[in-house]
């Protein structure tokens, strides 16, 4: 376990959402997750708060910030919001099913 010891709280503001498209599916064959997290959330909050929550044991931690692309809706001009992902790889032998609720 890592040192990082957090608020119940805190620890479903790290985790927002979890990522589901065709790249995170196959991902998820390899024991590694994906979850959009907040901005400000660091690779051992994230390993603590996917430790805790779901009862699994976390080898790495990979995350990457996306940014936001600026579009056109109808001849206006905007922008979509930033956002944090991470690639969460488990230990051998745990799972998690995020189909059935998060």
């Amino acid at each position: 376990m890592s040192n990082v010891r957090l608020v119940k709280e805190r620890l479903y503001e790290i985790i927002t959402s979890p990522v589901i498209t065709e790249k995170s599916t196959v991902l998820s064959e390899q024991n590694k997750l994906t979850f959009n997290v907040a901005l400000n959330a660091t690779k051992p909050e994230i390993k603590t708060a996917v430790e805790s929550l779901f009862k699994v044991e976390v080898t790495a931690v990979n995350t990457l910030r996306v940014k936001g692309k600026r579009k056109r809706f109808k001849g206006i001009k905007g922008q979509r919001s930033e956002r944090k992902k991470a690639v969460v790889t488990l230990v051998a032998g745990h799972s998690v099913d995020i189909a059935s609720g998060f």
